[in-house]
């Protein structure tokens, strides 16, 4: 039994054609129905064949740009499809004729988010059968993030200007606008390995000539490191493996906890932590480093075994461009992963800590080597124009600085306007460094222990 109020797609199609019948096509149709009627009441034949004309030719239109409006494909590219902050990326737009009749004009309109800019408008002459335009226009963003691109909106009309009609694209496209990355200068902290340098092989053979893991030969292999017993036990040439290098492990805590943070936009306090973490990210895969990010709420990217790869420092920049303050009101998360097994040199950018937080913050370090924080000065940050402060009753910084130092953190404070090299710069001086980071002498940090419970 077939349902009264239904619709075919195509009667929805046709009804969509028909609703978009600009001012002049419904002119037109109305100046022809009233010639009609005057025509039938008056009894005049001429009148009735103006008439009949007038309100034909929009209607005719409708029909054929209906028939004729599946028959444009359009795309859409970005150079370069992640961009820093504050930087420009080009959008390509492509419109291709696939049918066999030339368009009609097109108006071109591309949807962008509000932050990206105004959206793009252009108008495009007839399209030729087989053929195709191609326009561009530029986007910026101060604000990190992920933005969608699209869809592509095209508005067709017929050459009589009677009917317009809209069509939109599924396809969209992402814009991903990572922190801005600044350079640092190469510097050596204290009890730090580089990359591949000292400290960055590890020898297999531990126990004798037995225990020496060989491996086959490859063509360039020294002779002399031809391992005879193993090459007639297995009947081929096999050379010792005694070294193999070993990466410098680097794990950044970035503190996103929406407590310790006030403000947004690309001047707040957890912006410049953003930047910084990718800063220091992208300096140490430069120099050889396994790195992963880790947040207050215990995820990490790309995880332990993230640094062998190539993509490393894309995935980090990606993961920066969408993070976001959390609902987190503790650093224990992080505490747990830490106390998993991360040991290497830490890099912590917290924000504000109260006493047992700052506390937390020192048996985080007991698991690392080495271990500089960047602690945002609340009271700072919230300063306004002039030095007004903006809100009371915050945790003393240099309280919590001397906390931090004393569980073998390099605890630096950050204030408006700091620059993360100069700070870098100061975390390798040897005047920074913490008692408790000096092997052999007491501290907090001197302990290798991770104890149980937050």
């Amino acid at each position: 039994m077939a349902g009264g109020g239904s619709t075919t797609p195509e009667q929805g199609q046709l009804r969509a054609a028909f609703g978009g019948m600009t001012t002049r096509g419904r002119s037109f149709l109305a100046a022809g129905v009233a010639a009609a009627a005057c025509a039938y009441l008056l009894g005049q034949a001429e009148l009735l064949r103006v008439g009949l004309l007038l309100a034909a030719l929009p209607l005719v239109c409708v029909l054929v740009l209906h028939r004729t409006r599946y028959r444009v494909a359009g795309s859409r590219t970005l150079t370069p499809a992640r961009v820093p902050a504050a930087a420009e990326s080009r959008v390509r737009l492509r419109v291709e004729n696939v049918s066999r009749l030339p368009t009609g004009v097109l108006m071109l309109q591309d949807r962008v988010p509000y932050v990206l800019g105004p959206r793009p408008r252009f108008v495009l002459d007839r399209i030729e059968p087989g053929g195709s335009r191609e326009v561009s226009y530029r986007v910026r963003s101060d604000l990190r993030g992920r933005y969608p691109l699209g869809p592509l909106q095209l508005r067709l009309t017929d050459p009589f200007g009677m009917c317009e009609l809209t069509r939109s694209f599924t396809a969209f496209d992402t814009l991903t606008v990572v922190p801005r990355v600044e350079p640092l200068p190469p510097v050596r902290l204290a009890g730090e390995a580089a990359g591949y340098g000292d400290g960055g092989h590890r020898t297999l053979a531990l126990a004798g000539e037995d225990d020496i893991i060989p491996r086959g030969y490859r063509h360039g292999d020294d002779l002399r490191r031809v391992h005879w017993r193993s090459t007639a036990r297995h009947g081929e040439l096999m050379v010792r493996r005694e070294e193999q290098p070993q990466k410098a492990r680097c794990t950044i805590l970035l503190d996103t906890r929406a407590a310790a943070h006030d403000g947004s936009g690309p001047d707040s306090a957890f912006e410049w932590a953003v930047a910084g973490a990718a800063s220091i990210a992208l300096h140490l895969l430069e120099r050889g480093f396994s790195v992963r990010l880790l947040t207050d709420t215990g995820s990490t990217v790309p995880g332990p075994e993230g640094g062998e790869s190539a993509d490393t420092a894309g995935l980090l920049l990606d993961s920066l461009a969408a993070v976001e303050h959390s609902a987190e009101e503790s650093l224990a998360a992080a505490y747990g992963v830490l106390c998993d097994g991360a040991e290497g040199l830490l890099i912590a950018f917290f924000g504000e800590l109260d006493e047992q937080q700052a506390a937390l913050a020192g048996r985080i370090r007991r698991r690392s080597a080495t271990a500089v924080a960047f602690v945002l000065d609340g009271d700072a940050w919230s300063r306004g124009p002039g030095g007004i402060r903006l809100s009371r009753g915050r945790p003393q910084t240099a309280e919590r600085l001397r906390m931090l130092r004393e569980a073998g953190w390099t605890a630096l404070p950050v204030a408006p306007g700091a620059a993360l090299a100069d700070l870098w710069r100061a975390a390798g001086q040897p005047g920074t460094a913490p008692a408790g980071s000096v092997p052999g002498q007491s501290g907090a940090g001197a302990s290798g222990r991770c104890e149980a419970g937050a």
